[in-house]
């Protein structure tokens, strides 16, 4: 039987290893960007951002002729939207922006046909997948006649090409045959096991999942001011608490980043405010954590001053959301970068993830730990933790917020914040 062919809407961190992958396993794939760099970069059969595995997939798929680029959608059987979903930020809760994922809907609209299946993958506010539909109607598209459904992503960066695999799919219809279709669709690349249920429910799912780390980060992060002013090590702390059989702390760091945890949760409190005290607080708990950082450094850097009369040197080491990745999005690394930079400070950043980054002029890590008088690491990059593992940190001169320094020997930790 013919593989169908799947026009995939945005090449980004999910559109562009979702299309990849099922370009490798047999199907003719339409990816599409607004980016005409994006375009001609995948064209080429190259990539854009820094995945594991993934430049091989692209490589293959693009050489192969199964995965070609376009700047708009192209005709296809089944059509993904993997679009962007911000929130728009201002006084009172954040609210979130659909307005990419509805763009994308309208950007299709003339090209879908009966029988088609329309999966929205952007993590969404509950109703969204129906105000996809609403949008297909009002352009003239029979509804009833095409299958639409949420199936939210739920992978690491940096093991994505494993994990969409791997990992379990929740997918949820506007109806039950939506659901079937669209789950049959999915079975089709995915080892693990794909589970139905409605779209308002599958949406729900996605924003609990991450608000749930949110909230468990965040318990980690105040628990690292209260060691801080103590004078405890966070880490160890964690580290014995966590051999409690039926404890499992995560680990603080510079803040909380990335295009979900840091997201989705304000989309559960704006719509529901009343009822989300706790989740609203984890966010704002970890927000403050970066604000926090950015005193500790100015403080120590402001220490330098008054010893030796001159303008200190700040090295910043890292700026992506986690370690081992190039995605800024959200990243509170870039925000204490940031920060520093607009005190009078002569701030040095390192993140050997980018080759260039538009706020900053970026520097080695060996001239960083060479010239600074103040180094922060403020994401766990390999690099540093096999600088710090080979004695090359001052520790004079260290400000560890992610708990490199304390991964020297460390074996015990159960489980680590993203």
């Amino acid at each position: 039987m013919r593989k169908k062919t799947v026009c995939v809407v945005g090449l980004g961190y999910i559109g562009l290893p979702t299309a990849a992958l099922l370009a490798g396993k047999g199907y003719q794939v339409v990816g599409v960007d607004l980016n005409d760099r994006v375009v001609e970069t995948i064209n080429r059969g190259e990539i854009h951002i820094v995945e594991p595995d993934l430049a091989a997939y692209v490589r293959s798929a693009v050489t192969a002729g199964k995965l070609k680029a376009h700047a708009k959608p192209q005709e296809a059987d089944i059509y993904m939207i993997c679009v962007p979903t911000p929130f728009r930020a201002g006084q009172g809760i954040p609210q979130p922006d659909i307005d990419y994922v509805l763009a994308a809907t309208q950007s299709i609209a003339a090209l879908v046909r009966p029988g088609n299946l329309v999966i929205l993958e952007s993590t969404s506010p509950v109703g969204t997948t129906q105000k996809v539909a609403n949008v297909l109607r009002q352009a003239g598209v029979d509804v009833d006649a095409i299958h639409v459904a949420y199936c939210p992503e739920r992978v690491l960066p940096g093991k994505i090409m494993t994990e969409l695999v791997e990992n379990d799919r929740v997918v949820g219809g506007l109806t039950v045959q939506g659901t079937r279709a669209v789950s049959a669709f999915y079975r089709t690349f995915v080892r693990g096991e794909v589970l139905e249920t409605d779209a308002a429910t599958a949406e729900m799912c996605k924003l609990t999942e991450n608000s749930y780390r949110d909230v468990n980060i965040a318990f980690a992060n105040e628990l690292s001011l209260v060691c801080a002013r103590s004078g405890i090590d966070v880490w160890r702390l964690i580290q014995l608490a966590n051999r409690h059989p039926r404890v499992n702390i995560l680990q603080p760091g510079t803040g909380v980043g990335g295009h979900c945890i840091a997201v989705d949760p304000w989309f559960i409190v704006a719509s529901d405010p009343e009822n989300t005290p706790l989740i609203r607080t984890a966010r704002e708990v970890n927000n403050r954590k970066a604000a926090w950082v950015i005193e500790q450094i100015a403080a120590a850097a402001r220490d330098v001053t008054e010893r030796t009369g001159r303008r200190p040197k700040v090295a910043c080491l890292g700026l992506a959301f986690k370690p081992d990745i190039d995605d800024l999005r959200e990243s509170p690394a870039v925000q204490v970068a940031s920060a520093l930079q607009k005190m009078d400070f002569d701030v040095l950043v390192v993140e050997p993830n980018i080759e260039s980054h538009g706020l900053f002029a970026l520097t080695s890590l060996a001239d960083a730990l060479q010239q600074a008088d103040v180094v922060a690491i403020l994401v766990k990059h390999a690099e540093f933790v096999r600088s710090a593992s080979a004695g090359e940190l001052d520790a004079e001169k260290v400000r560890d917020f992610c708990g490199v320094k304390f991964d020297r020997g460390s074996a015990l930790r159960k489980a680590n914040a993203s």
